[in-house]
């Protein structure tokens, strides 16, 4: 079989849980993250300029000084710029963002403060000798296209696509748990890793055989009645009772408008 172009740009990171259970993720392609860098670096560099033109109106910085303090001032701003908005936006800057990009832990889960840290503190040895020559050839070299950033954080750059929300949780808006205030609010306390590992799960439940997905389905339900305090209903199946606590996630129609669910693939 030949690969397509797609295939040779991005590649594919593969996730097996506990349950035996793939979940393939879409590695973003070098020339992507690229546009989105370059888009980052436009707003640090903007963003270090007026700092710097701010400062010397202020007389803080003397003419000699500017050159020095500006260039100090951009890794300064670089590195708070990609820790801050990696960990506000679950992995994502404005670059990623518009270029449809998100950070994640090589595990599948959302990254957290540590890991956009780690990765943001290496991009110096990542942009020898120029042009992120280094991270670039690193990632080339890397099965999953992690720079030395990537490596040192466990994380890994992938593509995001917009999935509708299945047709299965559209018919749940009957069902009396998700009328119960009490099950709605627990399924809300939810942590960021059960949420995700909830709404890939009944995004994608079509995509695995049934064995797998009867596993999958029956792991959840029980880690679901662990986490909820709350126990099954006799009457409902474990996949039933998965996607009715997917349910409860979506937001309504008067929070946000549409039908649609991010997930990263």
């Amino acid at each position: 079989m030949t690969d397509t172009p797609d295939t040779l740009l991005d590649g594919t990171h593969t996730v097996l849980t506990p349950e035996y259970v793939e979940f393939r993720f879409t590695l973003a392609g070098l020339y992507a993250r690229f546009l989105a860098w370059l888009l980052d670096a436009l707003i640090v560099s903007g963003i270090t300029v007026g700092l710097v033109i701010a400062l010397s109106m202020a007389g803080f910085a003397l003419a000699g000084f500017a050159s020095a303090l500006g260039f100090v001032l951009y890794f300064l701003v670089d590195w708070g710029y990609g820790i801050a908005l990696e960990t506000a936006w679950s992995g994502q800057t404005v670059g990623k963002r518009v270029m449809g990009l998100r950070v994640i832990q090589q595990s599948g889960v959302r990254i957290g403060f540590y890991h956009a840290a780690l990765r943001n503190l290496a991009r110096p040895v990542d942009r020898l000798p120029f042009f992120y020559l280094v991270g670039g050839v690193t990632a080339l070299l890397s099965g999953a296209h992690q720079r030395l950033g990537d490596m040192l954080a466990g994380t890994i750059v992938v593509r995001e696509r917009r999935l509708k929300a299945p047709s299965a949780l559209g018919g749940l808006g009957g069902e009396g748990l998700l009328a119960d205030p009490l099950f709605v609010s627990r399924v809300k306390r939810l942590s960021a890793e059960a949420r995700e590992l909830v709404l890939s799960a009944a995004l994608r439940r079509e995509e695995l055989r049934m064995e797998a997905r009867l596993r999958l389905f029956s792991a959840l339900g029980t880690k679901l009645q662990e986490l909820l305090a709350l126990e099954k209903p006799a009457h409902l199946s474990d996949e039933k009772w998965t996607l009715l606590v997917a349910a409860a996630l979506l937001p309504s129609p008067g929070e946000k408008p549409g039908g649609t669910a991010r997930a990263v693939a």
